[in-house]
């Protein structure tokens, strides 16, 4: 019986390592992002070598967030974990506590700061809390600029090579077609055909990308008119003012050259007063700023209110992939963001020209 006994249990242990090494040749990486853009570039880079999770929706405030167990267990899972790396997800380490998973603590093997090596910016001078929700590292949003998706790209690949050696290649791979993907859509192929991504990511970066363009020739022809992605559909943009409600598109706006000139929080994180709101008004009327933005987790109800008030066209958009219809993936979020904005400029100077003109010539 003890003999008997011994087999069966010899015969379990061999098929737990059978079964063990089987299911390690296909493993996938689990992988958990702090917000949806990271996730939908953890996909392109890892393929089908990687599942992801991510914590904050598109359509969520990336600054508050639940430590719900339910979230802790998907980080207890995790291989890798990426978050921007900065003090966006204060709520990031008492979840990372309730994991239990020590290989995803900064500095460990699993841990991806999505930030490393970006340039930051609106790095505040002082810290204070008279100022609202400061951040003191600087602007923390950073996947608003499709620029810096190529450095978050290379610290997410970076990481899945560190747990997943063995597909390092395939990483390499992916990452270079995003690389790829992004300079095309941003720049237009023809031109990063003729300049190459990096210089034309350095012009860009250095706000010097169209005046260059606009002086420099090729085959008797200025360099501007080669211009294609997204920086050729907004250059109507550009020396264009809108009032935001928070300060989450500062990349966005710094790359594609319009001017955020206030915002309805009097402060970072601090709800609109009426007296604030007021001063923003008087500002949008007397500079004749007729665009708003804000995200769709905001107080949606008094964009528009104050948008009706001063005659300004609102922009609701979600701020990552996933917050709103059409808004899949990161490359999606700037399609939309461009249109969007292109579509409320397009009206606001209808309407201005329409108040403008004569009654006689409004109706004949």
């Amino acid at each position: 019986m003890r003999k008997t006994i011994l087999v069966v249990l010899g015969i379990i242990a061999m098929a737990l390592v059978w079964t063990k090494g089987a299911s390690a040749g296909e493993h996938k990486l689990n992988v958990v992002t702090a917000n949806s853009a990271y996730a939908s570039i953890a996909e392109a880079i890892g393929g089908d070598k990687v599942t992801v999770v991510n914590i904050v929706a598109g359509n969520q405030d990336p600054h508050i967030v639940r430590p719900k167990p339910s979230l802790a267990v998907e980080l207890r899972r995790a291989d890798v974990y990426v978050t921007t790396g900065m003090d966006l997800e204060m709520w990031s380490p008492a979840l990372v506590d309730m994991s239990g998973n020590p290989n995803i603590r900064s500095g460990q093997k699993g841990y991806v700061s999505a930030s490393a090596g970006l340039k930051i910016i609106e790095t505040p001078i002082t810290v204070s809390r008279a100022e609202g929700d400061v951040h003191i590292y600087g602007n923390p949003h950073i996947h608003t600029s499709p620029l810096n998706g190529k450095i978050i790209a290379e610290n997410i690949c970076v990481g899945l090579k560190r747990n997943a050696p063995e597909y390092s290649a395939f990483f390499e791979q992916n990452l270079a077609r995003f690389k790829n993907d992004i300079d095309r859509r941003t720049f237009g192929a023809k031109l990063v055909a003729l300049l190459g991504g990096k210089t034309l990511t350095d012009l860009a970066q250095s706000g010097r990308l169209v005046a260059f363009l606009e002086k420099k020739q090729y085959k008797g022809k200025a360099l501007i008119e080669s211009l294609g992605g997204w920086m050729k559909e907004a250059l109507p943009l550009r020396g264009r003012k809108i009032v935001a409600y928070h300060k989450n598109i500062s990349y966005f706006s710094q790359l594609f050259g319009f001017e955020i000139v206030d915002y309805l929080e009097p402060k970072p994180g601090i709800p609109p007063t009426p007296g604030h709101i007021a001063a923003v008004m008087a500002k949008m009327r007397a500079q004749k700023i007729r665009v708003m933005w804000a995200e769709n987790y905001f107080d949606v109800a008094t964009v528009r209110r104050v948008a009706d008030k001063v005659g300004a066209i609102p922009v609701i958009v979600a701020l990552a992939p996933g917050g709103q219809p059409g808004m899949r993936t990161f490359f999606d979020q700037f399609d939309v963001w461009i249109r969007e904005l292109n579509r409320a400029f397009s009206d606001a100077d209808q309407r201005a020209g329409a108040a403008a003109k004569p009654a006689s010539a409004q109706h004949p």
